[in-house]
């Protein structure tokens, strides 16, 4: 979606096998290696089976951008996503805690604040799970004001227990 406009990385949950190769493409391409716990995508699975891709959801306030104290963080004009300033991010960690999905982290090695950037409109997560025919993350345009990217923005527990609600049962949810 090389034309410009808001991006959004849809996710379906259901269609992810847990095979990590979103991990391997975001880190390949952010830190020239293979090293999936710096990945601005990061797979979790809480309950076997049920592998839950974890990234930005780009919510419409951007609440971890408001929670910034030293002005790293802003959004792109271009795709929509948040972009870090490493030089600026003091690592305080309170973009983690104004997020609903909890989705930031810090840097296994450097002190910044890593959140996806949608690689810049071409997103390496989402080729790469395409590549291997899974589509569970896809490239969409962001939809207008009428949708709360925020209602995507929950942490991998919450969203593990909706998807064994769905797939098992409620009672089996609760013991998540």
């Amino acid at each position: 979606m090389s034309d410009g406009g808001l991006i959004w990385i849809y996710r379906n949950y259901e269609d992810c096998s847990g095979c990590r190769r979103c991990e391997i493409a975001c880190s390949l391409k952010h830190e020239g290696k293979i090293w999936p716990e710096a990945s601005r995508v990061r797979v979790f699975m809480l309950v076997p089976g049920i592998e839950v891709p974890h990234l930005c959801a780009q919510c419409h306030d951007y609440p971890c951008v408001e929670a910034c104290p030293a002005g790293a963080l802003s959004t792109s004009k271009e795709t929509g996503a948040v972009l870090v300033d490493k030089d600026k991010c003091i690592a305080c960690g309170k973009c983690i805690d104004a997020c609903p999905g909890k989705v930031p982290f810090i840097h296994p090695s450097d002190n910044y604040a890593v959140i996806c950037d949608l690689c810049g409109g071409d997103p390496e997560c989402v080729k790469a799970c395409g590549k291997g025919g899974w589509n569970a993350l896809q490239l969409v345009r962001r939809w207008g004001g009428e949708h709360d990217m925020k209602l995507y923005a929950k942490t991998p527990e919450k969203i593990t227990r909706d998807l064994v609600a769905k797939l098992y049962s409620e009672e089996m949810a609760e013991s998540v």
